[in-house]
């Protein structure tokens, strides 16, 4: 859900740091050949990813839902080369894709995949991130957030995705997968020790700042 006009989106991505090429291919691709497409996080998104990492000096990241892969491959050219991506996917068709662009954007060294449900994937990561992209199955948000908060290193972020849900979380719960964003939004509202902001972004961009 857009909360402004496709136009103005539009002039937006035209004055910040877009994506690469390759990026804007997988795009594409995606736009027109992937059952799912709406849930690309698009160019204005992947711009503001970009931003924080040049920003936070960030150079581990855990990202929950690889999809096509275009989040982690816009987030592998902000990193530097010896920075790493930890990106948790379970459909084994659209991460194979993801790792032909990774590999044509030259970015491959630096994404890692972990192809299992992203609850169970928890337990292999247990080191500390600058920054952390929740983007997964909506129903394991807070539990995704609440790891996050154990995870992340002080001065590092937690970016949630789909936050506003259509603008659904500020209405009675009418389906299975409101009420776990709207705990999760609850649950960071919570935090102390964070810095946070929810921005009206897409269908909304919760951003939580260690320190």
């Amino acid at each position: 859900m857009n909360f402004y006009s496709p136009e103005l989106e539009q002039y937006c991505i035209d004055h910040s740091t877009k994506p690469g090429a390759v990026a804007k291919e997988l795009e594409n691709h995606t736009r027109s050949e992937v059952h799912g497409a709406q849930m690309l996080i698009g160019e204005m998104e992947g711009s503001i990813l970009k931003l924080l990492i040049k920003m936070t000096k960030a150079k581990k990241i855990v990202e929950f839902g690889t999809f096509t892969g275009y989040s982690a491959l816009v987030m592998a050219e902000a990193l530097p080369d010896d920075g790493k991506i930890f990106t948790v996917d379970i459909n084994a068709e659209t991460t194979k894709l993801a790792r032909s662009y990774w590999e044509k954007a030259g970015v491959s060294h630096k994404i890692e995949q972990i192809l299992r449900p992203g609850l169970e994937a928890l337990n292999e990561l247990n080191d500390e991130y600058d920054l952390i992209f929740i983007d997964a199955d909506k129903r394991s948000y807070p539990q995704y957030l609440l790891w996050a908060t154990k995870h992340l290193k002080e001065g590092g972020i937690i970016v949630s995705d789909n936050t506003l849900w259509k603008g659904k979380v500020i209405l009675p719960a009418e389906d299975t997968q409101t009420p776990f964003i709207q705990e999760h939004n609850t649950l960071a509202k919570s935090l102390e020790g964070f810095t946070k902001v929810l921005l009206p972004v897409r269908d909304g961009m919760y951003l939580i700042y260690r320190g």
